[in-house]
């Protein structure tokens, strides 16, 4: 194991004794063989108070988790994507409201599942435009097949689009693919997990008038100098990608997934806002530093104050929670008392979900079980990496709330 604890710890308000616990107890998932490795960092008012790593990048390589290690961050590409959209809407090129088949004709006239299977499914017109707030929030009505929780689930699934989307199709066909499928709900009317940001990214594009990846190499990435964040691997570099593992059903050990994680080695073919980038903690720390200072860093503002907190506000209609509105499909947690701003959940009220986090955390995750919170009133972030598919086998995120939480004195 390697620990970084910051000489200031204690002066941050964290008891260094207690952060030790987070290493002692995410070490036994990997010393029981539940994960291969993983790396955290916590911060407060900007200083690290803990970082540390255990484990296996890769177990079968017997490669460590190092500082550098590449992590698939799978969703926790969502609020960068947001951020770049929110670029754009400083801009002044879109407003909030404005009705997104402006730019994509494909969501111009929409349906609304209403009843029926897969094979006869029955619809009604949407009564409510797809608009630029719906994509942002996940009340689009848009869905993901890999859900498995709905009969709309079952169409995308049948269209070819489950966890990865069919080969050779690229952000634009998969945009047009999913105008021509039904929603789940009317647009506004409920929350549902999404291809949304997936949208959100090809917006961006045609917008913009450049591809996902220059965008948001150019006005994100690039400037907050998070250079290690990237669409794949190659070269030298893929000794510094984690594999990826999936629980094994008899006993729990985390067995590697080569089926899926060798896609990280080769450049996609679509660009996917909502689940396409690799990190490392060092880029991903740079960029909640950035929305922890108002959307700051080093002398570069990719967001004014203003916008972030806007974005970190719930926007969920009639300031309803995710408990209320949600579809389904998120077992890890409870979603009682949590919103949903532009890019990423929102705690409301702590309390009906048991969480320690303050009113106004901000937060997501990744399925390979990432996650990182962002607490504007505590002023702490908290990342967490580790490739263990899906994020529901262990409850590593509220754990890791508990444990960072119980260590804070001040």
């Amino acid at each position: 194991m390697s620990t970084i604890r910051s000489t200031d710890a204690a002066q941050l308000g964290f008891d260094p004794a207690r952060l030790a616990r987070i290493d002692e107890h995410f070490g036994r998932y990997v010393d029981d063989g539940r994960l291969a490795g993983w790396q955290l960092v916590v911060t407060r008012r900007g200083e690290i108070a803990h970082a540390s790593t255990y484990g296996l990048r890769d177990r079968e390589a017997a490669a460590p988790v190092a500082d550098d290690t590449l992590w698939r961050i799978y969703s926790m590409t969502k609020p960068i994507t947001s951020v770049a959209a929110m670029i754009l809407w400083e801009e002044g090129r879109f407003e909030l409201t404005d009705e997104i088949g402006r730019w994509l004709p494909e969501f111009a006239d929409m349906r609304v599942y209403s009843k029926g299977s897969t094979l006869k499914p029955y619809t009604v017109p949407a009564i409510e435009p797809i608009r630029v707030w719906h994509l942002l929030t996940h009340t689009a009505g848009l869905t993901y097949g890999w859900m498995q929780t709905s009969v709309v689930d079952g169409l995308y699934r049948a269209a070819g689009y489950d966890l990865y989307p069919p080969a050779d199709v690229d952000l634009a066909e998969a945009s047009r693919a999913f105008g021509t499928l039904p929603l789940l709900f009317q647009p506004g009317t409920a929350w549902g997990y999404s291809v949304a940001t997936d949208v959100l990214g090809r917006l961006i594009e045609v917008v913009s008038g450049q591809s996902l990846d220059t965008f948001l190499t150019d006005r994100v990435l690039r400037p907050l100098g998070m250079d290690d964040t990237r669409w794949y691997v190659d070269g030298a570099d893929t000794a510094r990608l984690a594999a990826l593992y999936v629980p094994d059903p008899a006993t729990g050990r985390a067995v590697r997934h080569d089926a899926i994680g060798d896609l990280a080695y080769e450049k996609p073919t679509l660009l996917s806002g909502g689940g396409g980038l690799i990190s490392s903690a060092a880029d991903y720390h740079r960029f909640t530093q950035a929305l922890l200072r108002g959307g700051e860093l080093d002398g570069v503002r990719l967001l004014a104050p203003r916008t972030v907190r806007l974005m970190a506000r719930n926007h969920l209609p009639g300031g309803q929670d995710l408990g209320t509105l949600s579809t389904g499909g998120f077992a890890e947690t409870t979603l009682d008392g949590i919103g949903f701003g532009l890019g990423f959940a929102v705690v409301d009220d702590p309390i009906p979900a048991r969480l320690p986090s303050s009113v106004g955390e901000y937060y997501w995750g990744g399925v390979a079980s990432t996650a990182f919170w962002v607490d504007p009133v505590e002023e702490i972030t908290a990342l967490f990496f580790t490739q263990l598919m899906p994020s529901s086998t262990w409850p590593i995120r509220p754990q890791l709330r508990q444990l960072v939480y119980s260590a804070l004195l001040d």
